[in-house]
């Protein structure tokens, strides 16, 4: 960002050091009439880019899958709950676990997920698309030299954003593990196994030996629609240098400050997958309103078609600082710091 303010700035120094070079006595009224110039011109805007920075507010999802006897399992992959006996000597038969994998040493390992609220979706969902706007732009001239005008462009604009991402991404996890013994030199039933409340069956400590817990950062998927839509008023202000090419072409170089009034509503509908099941859903929308600061660079090139109208197209660069707000309990970014517009429209000389 500060190589794209210092390039906006290096190029106002140049228009307003070329205009004080080539400076004559300045005009008065009674030399020209024509000091003001309007131009009025579609506005396509590229290299915009969007994106959702965080998961919301989630929603756990209950594991509906039951015991033989119809209680709620109690792990992720698996279950150790009170048998029968009350859990006599500190052994339950009424246990189960789903992969073979978790058998470690003398100890079943029972694993609980939970998603965390990070990861961010895809930044520049659907950036090559254009977005259109429409832009007024007036021009007031303050000098001429022989070959060369100069004055002030203060300019308004607006251009509506929108963005619908349907792309996966990969979220943070944190996963806890209960250790639970069995008995050394005894074997396990082949998994998945599953054992009942009134037995009997292969015995299992009731207590963890051992609990670890660890962050996963790609442990999780998340599939879903992101939704994005803002509207962007911006205002230019800098001065401009007009460099006749010829009897009716002309070229209009200016740079300055810029602003963006940008106000965004945001909606999502998502489900946070680990290992095929669905953990949480992440649903919402909201509001919210910033103004961004930065600066600009343009160029336009116009055909006079009469003593006052002409044709004018351009192209502009513009730097702005990013809009990154919470957004309904959510983190959303769009980025307009290497925006580029194309122009197209009419100007009138009075």
């Amino acid at each position: 960002m500060k190589n794209q303010r210092s390039l906006t700035l290096g190029l106002t120094m140049v228009i307003l050091s070329t205009a004080v070079r080539a400076a004559e006595p300045e005009m008065t009224q009674t030399e020209t009439n024509r000091l003001n110039r309007v131009s009025v011109q579609a506005r396509i805007g590229f290299n915009i880019t969007a994106g959702f920075k965080n998961l919301g507010r989630l929603r756990l999802q209950p594991d509906t899958r039951t015991t033989p006897n119809g209680d709620a399992r109690n792990y992720d992959d698996g279950f150790v709950l009170r048998d029968i006996s009350d859990n006599f000597g500190g052994e339950t038969w009424y246990w189960g676990y789903d992969n073979a994998s978790q058998v470690s040493g003398d100890t079943i390992l029972m694993n609980r997920h939970q998603p965390l609220n990070q990861g961010s979706s895809p930044l520049g969902v659907e950036e090559g698309d254009p977005q259109w706007g429409g832009e007024i732009v007036y021009n007031r001239e303050f000098g001429r030299g022989e070959k060369v005008s100069w004055g002030a462009e203060l300019a308004a604009n607006y251009m509506h954003i929108g963005f619908e991402d349907r792309s996966g991404f990969r979220s943070a996890v944190r996963r806890t593990t209960d250790a639970y013994p069995f008995h050394p030199g005894t074997t396990p039933p082949l998994a998945a196994y599953e054992g009942t409340f009134d037995g009997p069956g292969f015995v299992l400590g009731d207590t963890p030996v051992r609990s670890t817990t660890q962050t996963l950062p790609q442990g999780a998927s998340v599939t879903g629609c992101r939704e994005l839509d803002a509207d962007v008023w911006g205002f230019r202000l800098g001065p401009y240098l007009d460099i006749p090419m010829g009897t009716n072409w002309n070229l209009s170089l200016s740079a300055g400050l810029a602003v963006g009034l940008i106000a965004a509503h945001a909606s999502w509908n998502e489900s946070v997958q680990i290992n095929g099941r669905t953990f949480a859903t992440s649903r919402g929308d909201g509001d919210e309103f910033d103004a961004v600061l930065g600066g600009y660079a343009s160029a336009r090139i116009s055909y006079r078609l009469s003593e006052r109208w002409s044709l004018e197209v351009g192209a502009q660069f513009q730097a702005l600082n990013g809009f990154d707000e919470d957004v309904g309990g959510r983190r959303v970014e769009i980025d307009l710091g290497r925006s580029v517009f194309v122009t197209a429209g009419v100007s009138y000389t009075f």
